[in-house]
């Protein structure tokens, strides 16, 4: 029988931390699972809420110490030095939990997962949240996780083909698995599209630079007519909480209709309410979960490229694309879905049945019967 441990640096709500929760649950249909955390913060009762094996491995180390705004080498040198040697006693509690293969959730998990999953004696798996780029991580940086990924891991799950297309990984296995939602219980109730003059538009995602928020304020000012209501979902985690009020500066200077509503665990009653989803990161991204979110609930939804939101959209069909950071192209989308409230409705509506395809099961399935056959290979190895 496998048994799946994950393995996450953090355990702060974003992104890559919500999908591994969802994912981990969605396996229990196939293998035995547990995740073990290296921080503290709320996803641990969150995952033990879920009925998930939990452990909290309490250690003093700081990750953001080794965040890739803090790149100096000497930093980056002693944070990894601090993270394989609690990967250690990570190897221990996945013995107790009786680990049969270690998934690395971050390329800091990977590190701690290469030093427990040979201590265990199991095989890990880095899944890969992240573009593993120089326009994210850095020109230095980017190519020597690229390496250690190559080095590290026996196998890989990406969470797109743009992801996948950014690693090293040689011969290794590899799987792309979107990060699927959750079936609803029953249909869900969808407000019909406004009139120009009052259409909501939203924006979900963590308040960050690189997702992009100031670019928008500035292209939706421009907009005609300017939406009767604009929404930030999304709170600011880490140190960007200086970006989050130069949001509300910005905001205030452009005389916007703003409302910032932070931290939402589940948007989609919000977006149920929305017209238009845009999601505006200036840098490729990796998937883009609150695209797909966006379209189950209904919004006709711009997104940028490329990356993972180009595997999700069919343009004109799905919804519309802009290229990342270009906002008169943003604006220019924003106009012809305001002003065109049949075109809205239609986009919305293919979008609806097109995230249909995004079902965590689906996806549970495919990474399950991947997590078995490494296993296999390494039981066939000795």
């Amino acid at each position: 029988m496998v048994k799946a441990v994950f393995v996450a640096h953090t355990a702060e709500p974003s992104g890559a931390e919500l999908a591994t929760l969802r994912l981990a649950h969605a396996l229990r249909a196939h293998l035995d699972t547990a995740i073990v955390y290296t921080a503290d913060g709320p996803m641990v009762g969150r995952t033990r809420e879920r009925g998930i094996e939990t452990r909290l491995l309490p250690t003093t180390f700081d990750s953001r110490s080794i965040t890739i705004r803090r790149s100096d080498p000497r930093r980056l040198l002693a944070g990894g030095a601090r993270l394989l040697r609690i990967g250690w006693a990570l190897g221990a509690a996945a013995r107790e939990l009786g680990a049969t293969v270690l998934v690395a959730e971050s390329s800091k998990a990977l590190l701690m997962g290469a030093v427990a999953a040979r201590r265990a004696r199991i095989p890990l798996v880095w899944q890969v949240h992240d573009r593993i780029a120089a326009d994210y991580f850095g020109a230095r940086l980017a190519p020597l996780i690229r390496t250690l990924g190559r080095i590290l891991a026996n196998a890989y799950i990406a969470n797109s083909r743009a992801t996948l297309a950014t690693l090293s990984t040689g011969s290794r296995p590899t799987l792309v698995a979107y990060p699927g939602l959750e079936p609803r219980p029953g249909p869900s109730p969808r407000a019909p599209q406004r009139p120009p003059e009052q259409t909501v538009v939203a924006v979900v995602g963590r308040l960050a630079p690189w997702k992009g928020q100031d670019l928008f304020l500035r292209a939706v000012a421009e907009a005609k007519p300017v939406p009767r209501q604009i929404l930030l979902i999304g709170g600011a985690f880490f140190d960007e909480h200086s970006y989050a009020d130069r949001l509300r500066r910005l905001a205030a200077d452009l005389d916007l209709p703003v409302t910032f509503t932070g931290h939402v665990d589940d948007p989609e009653d919000l977006l149920r309410h929305t017209d238009i989803l845009v999601h505006c990161s200036v840098l490729p991204e990796p998937f883009g979960q609150v695209v797909v979110e966006g379209m189950r609930a209904g919004c006709a939804v711009i997104a940028t490229r490329p990356g993972g939101p180009a595997e999700v959209i069919e343009p004109g069909v799905h919804g519309l694309l802009v290229d990342a950071g270009n906002r008169l192209q943003l604006t220019a989308a924003l106009d012809t879905l305001i002003q065109d409230h049949r075109l809205r409705t239609t986009l919305a509506d293919a979008a609806r049945l097109r995230a249909q395809s995004f079902d965590i099961t689906e996806s549970a399935r495919a990474v399950a019967a991947f997590l078995h056959s490494v296993q296999r290979k390494r039981v066939r190895r000795g």
